[in-house]
């Protein structure tokens, strides 16, 4: 699972056998994760993060959503 980014205290990363899904990453912190698809950008599942770090996460995804995508492409 590479890690694509470390955003202050958040990891990055998507699987490499998630290729069958449309482009997501994966967010953690400590114990919560999230899962955000990155086109469009929208929150998939999320186990742990309250609403307002939720849209703070929301927030850091679409401001690195196309760079994302362009790493998730050149992968898979």
């Amino acid at each position: 699972m590479p890690t694509i980014a470390r955003l202050g205290p958040y990891r990055v990363y998507y699987y490499s056998h998630d290729a069958a899904e449309p482009p997501h990453v994966h967010i953690d912190r400590d114990a919560n994760t999230t899962k955000f698809w990155l086109d469009p950008v929208a929150n998939a599942r999320n186990i742990g993060f309250r609403p307002h770090e939720l849209r703070v996460i929301e927030r850091l995804v679409r401001e690195n959503a196309d760079g994302w995508l362009e790493n998730w492409r050149d992968s898979f």
